[in-house]
């Protein structure tokens, strides 16, 4: 993965876009203030991950998997490795606000481009939904006297706050949240070898990459659907482009760097809670309600209750700010697409460099569902179960956008076959298999989204404007 990133730093030039011009109508523009740097970003994408992202899905990927949890993030890592390579492409052809709906427009035109954003949209508008939701139970099971549905608006308020406030102040914040978080993942790291190398191991060594029955590579495929999830921030990133300052090289590195840390955290603690899990993949299948709660069964059953609280409590603080990061990038997304008059306009208004109309719009419709969701038993599986499909389908369409600016359009010459083509098309070829092991319920509900998107965009009309080229 380094020599990834060395060859994408070769590869991005240093020159950006004046800040001052809207490049959805070239007028002048209030613009975004350039005030981040290299760690800002990685600790946008960090908090957007979350280091421990892996503690609430994982016994359902254990179940869904058969045991082989750490394959699961094996895979999921290099499949978004070719999305991560996908958005270095282009950040440098486009180095705006909007992501991949700045990329699908550059590469692929108007129309893929307003679909590549709409369904992104499920992506940074219910992430941090979900995220928000699950600070909420966290703090309802450390405080029950306060229901979960005022927990989840009070961090709603909180870190819109901070957004508002601007994007440096609330990295600021960001960054000892990130800390802190750290540090209880290392503790439960150093916790779970001592108990490891006393006690020895629940499953065998290599079980959490081969599975604890027989193995399936449908069954890891399904199960990677569902792991995607907790990667889906490390794009976020790129929504910062006109935030940064040095460059969109930084912006490059950031993005590759977030996805290899992550990774590398995913797979180690997913593997060592795998070998301290008392039951089997098989026991947690036949009993989902055991799923949720099977990362902190596993630590109360092999290192202690004292583990389990903190553990807790770093996920309520950790998941409010990576809904802060998830709606902070949601807000220049609906920025871009305001500024290039696929969604209203008035999106496109910045005050003191903070776009903060679009960021309310996305706190308004973040908080409607994030309420929503926690004031029902099955909230959290509906919100869960919209986003993955909207957010593989525009990395599909990021994919496409390197293809058709590189390759078709050759818009920087004869491409080079192997990053231009060889790779989109094989991350491409992934995601599609990942989506198409998703559940019968995300596929549905990404179909409807899609279809109104269409809608939308033919109500619109499909123009050529200075966005594509």
């Amino acid at each position: 993965m380094s020599g990834l990133i060395g060859t994408v730093a070769e590869t991005v030039p240093m020159a950006e876009e004046s800040q001052r011009v809207a490049p959805g109508d070239g007028a002048p523009h209030s613009g975004l203030r350039r005030n981040l740097g290299f760690r800002d970003l990685v600790v946008y994408g960090l908090l957007f991950i979350a280091p421990m992202a892996p503690v609430g899905v994982y016994g359902t990927l254990d179940a869904r998997s058969g045991g082989a949890v750490a394959l699961v993030y094996v895979v999921a890592t290099i499949a978004m490795a070719f999305t991560a390579f996908s958005y270095a492409q282009m950040v440098r052809v486009a180095p705006q606000a909007g992501s991949v709906f700045t990329y699908a427009r550059k590469g692929l035109g108007e129309g893929p481009g307003f679909i590549a954003g709409w369904m992104a949209m499920l992506d940074y508008l219910l992430i941090p939904a979900v995220a928000y939701l699950f600070a909420g139970i966290a703090m309802e099971a450390l405080v029950p006297e306060v229901d979960r549905w005022i927990w989840t608006g009070i961090a709603v308020v909180v870190t819109t706050l901070l957004n508002l406030w601007g994007v440096r102040a609330a990295a600021r914040v960001g960054f000892a949240v990130l800390l802190m978080e750290v540090v209880v993942l290392l503790v439960f790291v150093v916790s779970a070898v001592v108990v490891l190398v006393r006690d020895g191991t629940l499953r065998d060594w290599w079980t959490p990459f081969t599975g604890d029955a027989s193995f399936s590579l449908t069954a890891v495929l399904g199960a990677v659907s569902v792991a995607v999830l907790s990667y889906l921030g490390f794009d976020a990133i790129a929504s910062f482009a006109e935030e940064v300052t040095g460059g969109s090289a930084k912006v490059a590195r950031a993005v590759l760097f977030c996805l290899a840390l992550a990774g590398l955290l995913f797979v180690a603690q997913s593997w060592l809670v795998a070998l301290l899990e008392p039951v089997s993949s098989a026991q947690l299948a036949a009993d989902p309600e055991k799923q949720g709660s099977a990362f902190y069964d596993a630590v109360d059953a092999s290192v202690g209750g004292w583990l389990h609280d903190l553990v807790a409590v770093s996920k309520a603080i950790g998941a409010a700010f990576a809904a802060l990061a998830g709606q902070a990038a949601g807000g220049r997304l609906l920025f871009a697409m305001g500024r290039d008059r696929r969604l209203p306009h008035v999106l496109a208004r910045t005050d003191g460099g903070v776009p903060r109309v679009a960021l309310l719009v996305s706190a308004v419709v973040t908080m409607t569902a994030a309420v929503w969701a926690a004031r029902r038993s099955d909230g959290l599986d509906h919100l869960v179960s919209v986003v993955d499909v909207g957010a593989l389908t525009a990395f599909v369409l990021l994919h496409a956008s390197v293809v058709g600016w590189f390759a078709v359009r050759r818009e920087e010459g004869p491409p080079n076959v192997l990053k231009h083509v060889v790779m989109p098309v094989a991350g491409a070829a992934i995601l599609i298999a990942v989506i198409v092991e998703a559940s019968a319920a995300a596929q549905v509900v990404g179909v409807i989204w899609l279809g109104v998107g269409l809608v939308v965009l033919a109500v619109q009309g499909v123009t050529r404007g200075p966005g594509a080229r």
